[in-house]
């Protein structure tokens, strides 16, 4: 592996390349932020050893595209410094040839975000790239610090000055107070005094780092190029996208080094049971990917055969899921129950992100546009759906009502998980326990609040069996919906936590 790294290096050079007008760090401009209609988490993808490394990340973020659309970015080094260009929206209104072919470099890391700490702003966009002693540093970040607030009021104390207000800057700033001691001995450091849940890609000019939390919490994975390199990505997906070969997860509590000598790894903290996030099978993963050592397509099936069982008695003249997310939980239970599986809902693949929001009046346009029922197909019969999860409401009760105007005549709905009742801290956008309907509602309340004439929920038993998992020493978070968090955090903070000052507020915690 030596060779790979040098090979790369040799001869290139790179002319000077002005940050995009898009990125505020450059332009000191914020635009007005693209808010998305899917609610989802962040994407992270990195690159060692490969000359076109720009390219292949752009195609790695596209893989990923689905854990977030509100904005992404790519940061290259050819050896001797960083340069990024991100901005918001979807991979592919960020870049194109030109902009990629400016990224010249053998290491990247790209990001694709959706907001758990801070707006969605041109400020919060990922990788977070710095100089600093004379080196450049970039980061990209996938999961939720529990004690960012803390660490933020720390530092600013010490004279810090933020530039953003994503809790993923506190890395950077921990991690420069440290760098005397080397880049190795610093992300030690660093790491030490953060907690909560992060998978993270980082890059120096020379080297790409990858980095889980002791709980592993969000997936990482480390695959290799079949013309030698190396990459990072946070599902498997990414890396049959761009033909690496999956080698390994990166394990809970690693810090994985990547450079010309190979790959190396430190354990910094003691060995402790994992915490997967189960949410990621259930929601957040696509289904092609294998992540926690399970395929996503084949969890989600069992989830489905898994209601079939535990709801024997319910009849319906057809089944069917809104899609995408009710899919292959449908398909499991179709399998598993003789109620013909139907596409009762067809989805408009070609809404983008530059759809206008209608006005009051227009509001049933705005569920019209993603999903419009199939009305010969629902008229005068009684529908059973498969959906993955039940959130706020709002969502599924507008879509509920646009079924009985297609003429459903009873709508019953089966969900392949248990009530959220809890919030999470742990990088998934609903971190107040406001926010969750099921939280001070009961499954009647919420049945009727929705429109359904029933309503059941698999339960945290089947939950853990279709995940293999019957056991009480099992690996998986299930703090949303029994309220056992693995790691203690203070307070609920809210997303905007560090913008808004407003005491009164509920989740603001920067008041002294």
């Amino acid at each position: 592996m030596k060779s790979r790294g040098n090979r790369f290096r040799k001869d290139r050079t790179v002319t000077e390349n002005k940050l995009p007008e898009c990125d505020d760090f450059a332009t000191g401009r914020i635009l007005t932020p693209y808010i998305p209609t899917k609610k989802e988490e962040c994407g992270i993808f990195g690159v060692f050893g490969h000359e076109d490394a720009a390219k292949l990340s752009y195609f790695g973020l596209y893989a990923l595209q689905h854990r977030g659309q509100e904005s992404g970015g790519i940061a290259v080094s050819d050896g001797s410094r960083i340069i990024a260009h991100k901005s918001m929206g979807l991979v592919h209104d960020i870049f194109n040839e030109e902009i990629l072919q400016s990224l010249k470099g053998y290491v990247a890391i790209g990001h694709v975000r959706y907001s758990t700490t801070g707006s969605s702003l041109a400020s919060n966009a990922q990788p977070f790239v710095v100089f600093h002693g004379n080196n450049h540093y970039a980061i990209g970040h996938n999961g939720n610090l529990v004690n960012a607030v803390e660490l933020r009021r720390e530092l600013e104390r010490k004279g810090a000055i933020f530039r953003s207000t994503m809790d993923t800057e506190i890395f950077m700033h921990l991690l420069a107070r440290n760098l005397s001691y080397g880049i190795e001995e610093a992300l030690v450091e660093t790491l030490k005094r953060v907690q909560g849940a992060y998978s993270l890609v980082m890059s120096t000019k020379d080297t790409l780092i990858g980095v889980r939390d002791p709980n592993g919490f969000r997936p990482l994975c480390l695959g290799e190029m079949e013309g030698g390199g190396y990459v990072l990505a946070s599902e498997t997906c990414a890396l049959d996208l761009v033909e690496a070969t999956y080698i390994r997860d990166v394990e809970p509590g690693e810090i994985l080094i990547i450079d010309e000598d190979g790959l190396r790894s430190i354990f910094p903290f003691p060995k402790k049971p994992p915490s997967y996030c189960i949410f990621e099978f259930i929601y957040f993963a696509r289904p092609d990917s294998n992540i926690f050592n399970q395929n996503v397509y084949m969890f989600r099936k069992r989830l489905g055969t898994l209601l079939a069982k535990e709801n024997p008695s319910v009849h319906a003249d057809l089944l069917m899921p809104f899609p995408d997310s009710g899919n292959y939980a449908a398909i499991g239970f179709a399998h598993t129950n003789n109620i013909p599986l139907e596409m009762g809902v067809i989805r408009n693949h070609y809404v983008g992100r530059t759809f206008i929001q209608p006005s009051q009046a227009m509001r049933q346009f705005q569920v019209k546009v993603k999903l419009n029922p199939v009305r010969g197909l629902l008229k005068d019969k009684s529908v059973l759906l498969v959906e993955d999860s039940i959130i706020r409401g709002t969502t599924t009760k507008t879509r509920i009502n646009s079924l009985r105007q297609a003429g459903a005549k009873e709508i019953h709905m089966l969900v392949s998980c248990p009530p959220h009742r809890f919030p999470c801290p742990y990088g998934i956008d609903f971190s107040t326990k406001g926010e969750l309907i099921a939280a001070s509602h009961t499954v009647a309340e919420t049945r009727d609040y929705i429109g359904l004439d029933s309503l059941n929920y698999l339960s945290i038993e089947g939950l853990l069996e279709a995940a293999g998992a019957v056991s009480s020493d099992h690996p998986f978070c299930l703090a949303c919906f029994n309220g056992d968090y693995p790691v203690q955090f203070v307070d609920e903070v809210g997303k905007h936590c560090f913008e808004d000052r407003d005491p009164m507020r509920p989740g603001c915690n920067l008041r002294a």
